[in-house]
């Protein structure tokens, strides 16, 4: 309990201070991280030779994105955002056969509004500080990731997959009976297209890998066990692009979905909260969670 306590009291310093789709952070919160490389659920290893991060999410079972996952996280990439040493990041998962299995249903059942309202700033501040990284960032999919698990991949510049058919990807909240938010839609419609979107959203579909790339939802598909080390050479070309120049690219591209979200951060934490705590939603939560008791049954 005393690490969710400070782990959430260096979001809310995070959270306070935004802007143009950065985020700023106190000086305090570098120097209380300054010397840890590895938490719980996440471990970053950088290797100073290269200026390239390999960041793995390993909370098991499936790297659910519950509130002390995504608080260690920001904080993980604040961290590397800072050192002038880290240029580019990949990230990737230490569970088997498992990228991420997206938000977390435990952080939205059952839960007070002040509870919800907090896990939603929490995915908010996920989302804003990989979307807008200065970093080249690239997702090593090395398993399934449906939902949020997707939306962490999406951010990344680049997303190579393993080439699995048993593994699938895609934003699929419509069949949990939960809409995906605005800036979810923007993220994916950016990426695959309006009309893909449309129909990945409406019917909340996963796709296999196969199906992913040729809608454009991951880049390029490699044998399970060459995921990382075909991230990894992807990463040294595109370390060769002038820093600056790949930089505004980036930033011109991503900047107008990124103000949409920061402009509206309030509205749409209410718009959650409101939606997510609805007897009715509530009912689908918990008809979700007993099926997925019934399987592991």
């Amino acid at each position: 309990m005393a690490l969710r306590a400070a782990l959430r009291g260096r979001l809310s310093q995070l959270s306070s201070c935004t802007g143009h789709g950065r985020v700023c952070v106190p000086p305090t919160l570098l120097t209380q991280q300054r010397n840890s490389s590895t938490s719980p659920k996440i471990k970053v290893d950088l290797d100073q030779s290269t200026g390239v991060a390999v960041m793995r999410m390993q909370s098991p079972p499936v790297n659910s994105l519950s509130l002390d996952f995504l608080t260690e996280l920001c904080i993980s990439l604040e961290k590397l955002e800072m050192d002038k040493g880290c240029r580019g990041l990949i990230i990737t998962s230490s569970q088997p056969k498992v990228f991420s299995a997206g938000l977390d249903i435990m952080e939205m059942y059952g839960k007070s509004p002040e509870r919800c309202g907090e896990f939603w700033k929490a995915v908010q501040e996920m989302w804003l500080k990989l979307y807008s990284s200065n970093m080249v960032t690239i997702a090593a999919i090395n398993g399934s990731s449906p939902a949020g698990g997707c939306l962490v991949s999406l951010t990344c510049d680049y997303r190579i997959m393993a080439d699995n058919p048993r593994f699938s990807i895609g934003l699929n909240e419509t069949q949990l009976g939960i809409v995906a938010p605005f800036w979810f839609k923007d993220t994916l419609a950016n990426t695959v297209g309006h009309r893909h979107t449309e129909m990945a959203l409406e019917l909340g579909l996963l796709y296999n890998p196969a199906e992913a790339l040729k809608i454009g939802m991951v880049d390029q598909l490699v044998p399970e066990d060459q995921v990382l080390s075909t991230a990894t050479e992807t990463m040294t070309k595109w370390l060769t692009i002038p820093e600056h120049a790949r930089q505004i690219t980036k930033s011109m591209m991503r900047k107008p979905t990124i103000d949409k979200l920061t402009s509206n951060r309030d509205a749409d934490i209410h718009n959650f909260v409101s939606f997510i705590t609805k007897d009715s939603i509530q009912k689908s939560l918990r008809m979700y969670l007993e099926m997925l008791k019934k399987r592991r049954g």
